[in-house]
């Protein structure tokens, strides 16, 4: 009964527009805080800043519109999204410090506070941060301002460890990638909150997998291997590629009450 109600719901307000969170997930969002980053530098080193701030924010535009004007999560759309989102929001925090020349202490304890900003005032008006509970418009901007505050702060954070700190772009990347097992670890072990654990592991893979993505890319002046970041974007974005196809054409991070209502939801 609880859950022909639940399915009930969903069918009336809408289905939800975010994906199951599972392997494949992580390993798609991995990718696209990496690729996120080689493309902005990539952008803003090859086309200049003004050009990189505003085609990236073009395409963000366009992305955000495809994935709220979408009546349900479909696996292309919101990927892509979250790829204008990774590279949207390297740019905005690039900015601050380039453009702004704020530090990256600075920087990253404003997106801290805007993050935290965003949690309170979503919190307060919908009950709840879960990202299972995305079935209405208002939830989805909350979910997508999260998102992209999640983004710049990883981004700030990372920059900070790396270049403020003087660890370097290997070892920030092996001190993210143990604090990013941290929260899996403790929901899975010990059953601490799943959607805090969610959104700290949500905001590590930005500098976990952007610190990986310098390094490989950026040249050995600067710290990396110099594989460069054109082609670290171009290998990045064929295993988004992959990932995606594979979640379009096997649904398999689709919530099986969605799949049931989907037939209703479109009558």
């Amino acid at each position: 009964m609880i859950e022909s109600r639940r399915s009930a719901w969903l069918t009336k307000v809408g289905p939800t527009k975010v994906p199951l969170v599972g392997l494949v997930f992580w390993m798609t969002k991995l990718l696209t805080t990496a690729m996120g980053e080689s493309t902005s530098d990539s952008m803003v080193h090859g086309w200049g800043p003004p050009v990189a701030v505003v085609l990236g924010t073009t395409l963000f535009g366009v992305a955000m519109a495809l994935q709220l004007r979408a009546r349900r999560y479909v696996a292309t759309i919101y990927w892509f999204a979250v790829v204008m989102v990774s590279v949207f929001g390297t740019i905005a925090a690039d900015v601050m410090h380039v453009g702004l020349g704020v530090s990256y202490a600075v920087s990253t304890a404003w997106w801290a506070a805007v993050l935290v900003v965003v949690f309170v005032v979503w919190y307060r008006c919908e009950g709840t941060l879960s990202i299972h509970s995305i079935v209405t418009k208002r939830r989805e901007l909350f979910y997508w301002s999260a998102v992209l505050a999640a983004f710049a702060l990883g981004t700030a954070v990372g920059d900070l460890t790396a270049v403020t700190l003087h660890l370097g772009y290997l070892a920030s990347g092996l001190v993210f990638g143990v604090l990013f097992a941290i929260p899996g670890l403790l929901y899975w072990r010990w059953k601490f909150n799943g959607v805090a654990m969610f959104w700290v592991a949500y905001i590590l893979t930005r500098p976990f997998g952007a610190s990986f993505a310098d390094y490989v890319g950026v040249s050995k002046a600067r710290g990396g291997l110099g594989l460069g970041t054109v082609t670290m974007a171009t290998v990045l974005s064929i295993g988004i590629v992959i990932c995606v196809a594979y979640l379009q054409v096997s649904q398999a991070d689709v919530a099986p009450q969605v799949k049931e209502g989907a037939t209703a939801y479109k009558s």
